[in-house]
């Protein structure tokens, strides 16, 4: 698919919620709607600011199932926020593949059972580590037909 990058940002003063010290991902895919041109098929948020979702201490992203809208963070992901040492690579990678989960849902993928399958979903940063940036073959398969429904 056409990509094209757009270093547009806005004010996210009104996604941060001050008790939590987070900002609202679902407040950030609301803001992410409104800034998305109609010509384009899915936009994706890129921050690296702390995420959260009401019901949860916090997300590495969040998007809208069958939708236009994902957002990913690198806060979570980054090695050093655990105390390790700064790694440029891994969180490069994390994020590549929190970013192709959650446009995936923008699609129609929900999450996979499969562990080694992109569309599975972790709780902890490390364990993004153990899963691939690719499709098991039950996601691949749900994907074509959800692109070729989407499509017609």
């Amino acid at each position: 698919m056409p990509v094209s990058i757009r270093p547009e940002s806005f004010s996210l003063e009104e996604g941060f919620d001050p008790v939590r010290n987070q900002y609202n991902s679902t407040w950030i895919l609301s803001k992410l709607l409104q800034e998305v041109p109609e010509e384009d098929c899915k936009i994706l948020g890129v921050t690296s600011l702390d995420l959260f979702v009401p019901v949860l201490t916090f997300v590495f992203g969040e998007a809208q199932l069958q939708g236009k809208a994902a957002v990913v963070s690198s806060y979570r992901l980054r090695d050093e926020l655990y105390g390790l040492p700064r790694n440029p690579e891994r969180l490069r990678e994390r994020l590549e593949k929190e970013a192709i989960h959650e446009l995936a849902h923008t699609f129609g993928l929900v999450h996979c059972r499969e562990p080694q399958c992109v569309m599975h979903s972790y709780t902890y940063a490390e364990e993004v580590d153990f899963k691939s940036k690719d499709f098991c073959s039950t996601c691949t398969v749900l994907l074509a037909q959800n692109k070729k429904q989407a499509a017609s």
